[in-house]
C-alpha cells in the first residue's frame, strides 16, 4: 500500500488576552485550511475565519504523480480570468478584432478563412496588451493605477508571462494557417509593430508611425488571405492607417498626466491635450473622406449622409464640453470603421 499524502495545514489563531469570552469561544471554533494551488499565483493560503460552524479540514486533497496538490477552487480561476482580460487591454484589442471581422465580411472571404485570420488578429493584440502592461509595471505603480491589474496586485507578472507565450505561439500558427502572404504581413507589420511601440517608440516624436503602420497593414491582413490573394487599394491602406494615428492621439489622452509623470513622452504628449484633439479629430474627418472619396466612381447618397454626419459630429468633439468631445470622436471612429467595411464590399 502506498503512503497516506497528509495535508499541509495552517495553524489555528486565537484571539489576544483580553478578547471576550465570546471570541475565546471563537477561538475553540478555529479550523484549518490546506494550502491550495492558485494559477499563476503559487502557494497561498485562505485567510482563516470565526464566521461560522468549524469545517472539517481537507484531509487527502488531489494530487498529480509528482505530489503536486491540484486542489484549483472555480473561484479562484474567475479571480484570474478577469483581471487577465483587463491587463489585455481588452477594449482595444476586441475594437482592432472587430475590424478585421468586419473586413472580412465585405471582402467575401471563406468562412474558414475569415474565422482563422480574425482570431490570429485577436491573439496578436493580446501579446500586445500583455506585453504593454509587464512593461509598464513599475511606471503603472508608480503612479498608482488601480485599473492595471499587474500594478495593483490583482495579477501575478508569472501569470501574464505564461499566457503571453501561449497568445503568441497560437497567434503565430493560426497566420500562417491564413496564408503565407497574409500571415508574415499580420506578424510583420501589426504584431512586431505593436511590440515595437511597447518597447521603443511609445515615447518618443515617432509613437505615432506603429499605429500608422499597424492599422494601415489590417486590410492587407484581410485581403491577402483571400482566395486569390491580392493587395487592397492604396486608398483603404491610407483610410485604415489615417484611423490608426488619430487612434493612437484618443487613447493617449486619456493617460497623459499619469504618462507624463512616468517619464513617457511620445507626440501626444509633446502636443498637449488640446492640440492632440484637435489633430485626432482632424485625422478622423480625413479618413472619413478618404473612405468615401477614394473607390473609383461617384459616392452613393448614404456615403454623403454618413460623411455629413461625421463633420457634425467633429464639431462637437471640438467645440463641446466636458466628455463630450472624447465621445464624438470615439464615434466618429466607429462611422469611419462602418464606411470601410462598406466601402470595402
Amino acid at each position: 500500500m502506498g503512503e497516506v499524502a497528509t495535508p499541509v495545514l495552517l495553524p489555528a489563531i486565537c484571539p489576544p488576552p483580553g478578547r471576550s469570552e465570546a471570541g475565546a469561544a471563537e477561538c475553540s471554533h478555529s479550523w484549518r485550511r490546506p494550502l491550495a494551488w492558485l494559477p499563476g499565483a503559487g502557494l497561498a493560503t485562505y485567510g482563516l475565519r470565526h464566521d461560522g460552524p468549524p469545517r472539517a479540514p481537507l484531509r487527502h486533497a488531489p494530487r498529480e504523480a509528482d505530489g503536486t496538490v491540484t486542489t484549483r477552487p472555480q473561484a479562484t480561476r474567475s479571480a484570474v480570468l478577469l483581471p487577465l482580460l483587463r491587463a489585455a487591454h481588452l477594449g482595444p484589442s476586441v475594437a482592432v478584432t472587430t475590424v478585421v471581422a468586419l473586413l472580412a465580411l465585405a471582402m467575401d472571404l471563406p468562412a474558414y478563412q475569415g474565422v482563422v485570420v480574425t482570431v490570429a488578429v485577436f491573439t496578436g493584440q493580446l501579446t500586445i496588451g500583455w506585453g504593454n502592461d509587464l512593461l509598464d509595471l513599475d511606471r503603472d505603480r508608480a503612479v498608482g493605477r488601480p485599473d492595471k491589474p499587474l500594478a495593483s496586485g490583482d495579477l501575478a507578472p508569472s501569470v501574464v508571462r505564461r499566457w503571453l507565450i501561449v497568445a503568441a505561439a497560437a497567434c503565430v500558427v493560426l497566420s500562417l494557417l491564413a496564408g503565407w502572404r497574409s500571415g508574415v504581413t499580420h506578424l510583420v507589420l501589426l504584431v512586431a509593430f505593436g511590440h515595437l511601440y511597447n518597447v521603443y517608440f511609445k515615447a518618443t516624436p515617432w509613437s505615432w508611425l506603429p499605429y500608422a503602420v499597424a492599422f494601415g497593414s489590417l486590410p492587407a491582413v484581410v485581403s491577402l488571405a483571400n482566395s486569390p490573394p491580392q493587395w487592397p487599394p492604396t486608398w483603404m491602406v491610407g483610410a485604415a492607417a489615417t484611423l490608426g494615428v488619430a487612434a493612437h492621439f484618443l487613447n493617449t489622452l486619456l493617460d497623459l498626466e499619469d504618462d507624463a509623470a512616468t517619464g513617457v513622452r511620445g507626440l501626444p504628449h509633446r502636443l498637449g491635450a488640446m492640440r492632440s484633439r484637435l489633430i485626432a479629430t482632424a485625422l478622423l474627418v480625413l479618413a472619413s473622406a478618404v473612405t468615401v472619396l477614394g473607390p473609383a466612381g461617384a459616392p452613393a447618397t448614404w456615403a454623403w449622409a454618413a460623411l455629413a454626419v461625421v463633420v457634425a459630429l467633429a464639431a462637437l468633439a471640438l467645440f463641446g464640453s466636458g466628455r463630450s468631445p472624447f465621445y464624438a470622436a470615439i464615434t466618429i471612429a466607429l462611422v469611419n470603421v462602418g464606411l470601410l467595411a462598406a466601402v470595402a464590399g
